[in-house]
């Protein structure tokens, strides 16, 4: 299974500490060559700078082989880029949190998995503890409505699983 990401979910992942349930969860990861370049940007936390630096093997840095796509003119580079590698790879799925990104990405027919989800599948599974992951992300410039968090929360607690351990 390959993944595409643009720059906000690859981001929180790194900086709360659980980048390391991708490849489980999806084995490969592309990151546009875009993203890389955010992700590089001195402004970027520099835990997340060097993370990129020295990607693990199941993350590929890639750019689009293709032509430009017009229809996509308005999003950001990574944006544009995610999609654009998701359509040449085949990509099982493209990882945002982008309103626009999302919209646009749905209209190709491509699937669409946003943090919060990625993370609530990963606590589901028994990779991470939500309560912890989303403490985690509170302490970044993350947002979600509480509403939504409470909702994740509380079907979590249904599942009655076990704690695991923390990275």
């Amino acid at each position: 299974m390959v993944v595409v990401t643009d720059t906000s979910p690859i981001n929180y992942l790194i900086l709360t500490g659980y980048v390391d349930v991708l490849p489980v969860l999806h084995g490969e990861v592309v990151i546009p060559q875009a993203v890389a370049r955010e992700l590089r940007d001195p402004r970027t936390p520099e835990f997340v700078r060097q993370w990129i630096g020295a990607p693990p093997a199941w993350c590929a840095i890639q750019r689009p082989q293709g032509p430009s796509d017009p229809a996509l003119a308005d999003l950001g580079d990574g944006e544009r880029e995610a999609i654009l590698l998701c359509q040449e790879l085949g990509a099982d799925a493209l990882l945002t949190d982008d309103t626009e990104a999302y919209d646009a990405a749905r209209a190709r027919g491509i699937a669409v998995i946003r943090t919060l989800a990625l993370v609530e599948r990963a606590a589901l599974q028994g990779l991470l503890d939500l309560p912890t992951a989303i403490a985690r992300l509170q302490e970044t410039t993350f947002y979600a409505p509480a509403h939504v968090l409470n909702a994740m929360l509380a079907r979590y607690a249904a599942q009655n699983l076990p704690r695991p351990p923390e990275p």
